[in-house]
């Protein structure tokens, strides 16, 4: 697969991202040599590859997920206690988007 440097301007600019072209061209083939890896991963028989992990599934007693237990939540003056700039029972963050 081929990544196009109009490809990469353009995830970087949603990703509001300020690149020189020459980044843009490494990043362009950096993308690109990561992308045809994958395609090489794909072409991997992996039909008898028994599943290493699951979400959810019966456990024994030596699993080591824990029991859910109910707990009093955190109130909202703790939560914002080491807040930089709380404000108005809110954490208040600089504006990012300025389109």
């Amino acid at each position: 697969m081929k990544i196009t440097e109009s490809q990469v301007r353009y995830v970087a600019d949603l990703a509001n991202l300020k690149l020189a072209d020459e980044e843009i061209g490494r990043l362009s083939k950096d993308l690109d040599e990561i992308l045809t890896h994958i395609e090489t991963l794909n072409e991997l028989d992996t039909s008898n590859v028994q599943p290493m992990a699951q979400v959810s599934f019966d456990a024994d007693e030596s699993a080591t997920l824990r029991e859910d237990h109910e707990r009093a939540t955190l109130g909202n003056e703790a939560a914002l206690a080491n807040a930089p700039q709380p404000g108005s029972g809110y954490y208040k963050v600089p504006k990012v988007i300025e389109r």
